[in-house]
């Protein structure tokens, strides 16, 4: 059913798209009023019931297909503002003015998504009508006492994989972010381990010392060695996460979802311990990761159109393409409905 909805609403959606729980919003944007997302293009609607409790239906009125999210929320029900029929959070018809039998019926219903407001986040799972049997991701360290928690929402061009392999991608920072973060000289040789997980992928990168440019500056005004993690863990998540010394940690947990093929929203929540006070930390630091992340963008932007403008992708890769491929692989396995039950590990070296 929601494959059939999703080529319905759009025949650009992204094909290796797995199943799972979605970031749509931020919680703190979800208030008294219905606002329109899309996941995979697949218009939808969350809105806040009479309990508070966040919801999400298909943003299409059962009666002449009217966008829910262009009407209003009465008594904790969506009212379409076409005929002003009623439906509550599981898409059930509650109300139909002028008629006189009762309102309910199941040809009157609208697909509802499971929902939940989670860390921040309003997540929402991919298949209408059914039981996830599983709550959405726990960011690590969010809101957690001594740690400053940053959180953002991009938009970002490109694929899902795209967006994951580029904040997951060690190899561009020294040009793209080359000041910010790393220098493209004396470099220093590092050795990367890369372990499948149980539905997702880890690059553990040893002997790195503190990165070159401001951003490893302020992170750790002693240097040292890093300890850094790369992740990705399916749906939809892309994490790195960095200790420098015993006092230094940041971990980013982005979770990514995909608008239409070539969009896909990032929801980041960035939790940072560092000694230094927060206030100077929040005044500092967010500006240059919002600039690092603008970066990003436009070199996203770039591949994006040549895709777009030559039709195909034809990527070369080599081993110090880390974790690209392999994220692909487990969206397209898990597209399909299978998942691998093999669990590996293999070393590589590489410049950094």
């Amino acid at each position: 059913m929601t494959k059939q909805l999703r080529q319905e609403a759009d025949q650009s959606v992204n094909v290796d798209f797995a199943p799972g729980w979605y970031v749509v919003a931020a919680s703190r944007d979800l208030r008294s009023q219905p606002k329109p997302v899309v996941l995979n293009g697949l218009p939808l609607v969350v809105f806040r019931d009479s309990d508070e409790q966040s919801v999400a239906l298909l943003d299409r009125c059962a009666h002449r297909n009217a966008p829910l999210s262009a009407g209003r929320v009465v008594e904790g029900n969506i009212e379409c503002h076409y005929h002003g029929w009623q439906f509550d959070g599981a898409g059930a018809c509650k109300a139909v003015p002028g008629l006189c039998s009762a309102a309910g019926h199941s040809a009157r219903r609208v697909p509802s998504f499971a929902c939940r407001d989670s860390q921040g986040w309003i997540w929402v799972y991919s298949d209408p009508d059914v039981d996830p049997g599983s709550d959405p991701y726990e960011i690590p360290y969010a809101d957690q006492p001594g740690y400053l928690t940053i959180r953002e929402q991009l938009e970002m061009p490109g694929p899902l994989d795209a967006v994951a392999e580029n904040a997951l991608d060690v190899p561009h920072t020294a040009f793209v972010h080359a000041g910010l973060f790393r220098k493209n000289k004396d470099r220093t040789l590092i050795e990367v381990v890369i372990r499948t997980l149980d539905g997702g992928v880890e690059a553990q990168f040893i002997g790195e010392e503190r990165p070159k440019g401001l951003i490893g500056r302020i992170l750790a005004p002693q240097g040292g060695e890093v300890l850094h993690w790369d992740r990705f863990l399916l749906p939809c998540v892309a994490q790195v996460e960095y200790r420098l010394g015993e006092r230094s940690h940041i971990i980013t947990t982005a979770a990514l979802t995909p608008r239409t093929r070539y969009v896909t929203d990032l929801f980041a929540t960035v939790a940072v311990k560092v000694p230094v006070p927060n206030s100077v930390l929040r005044t500092v630091f967010k500006p240059i990761a919002m600039r690092i992340l603008k970066q990003d963008i436009e070199i996203l932007r770039r591949q994006t159109q040549q895709i777009e403008r030559f039709g195909v992708e034809e990527f070369a890769s080599t081993e110090i393409d880390v974790l690209g491929l392999r994220i692909k692989k487990l969206l397209r396995e898990a597209a399909a409905g299978k998942r691998s039950a093999t669990l590996e590990e293999r070393r590589i070296k590489m410049l950094v």
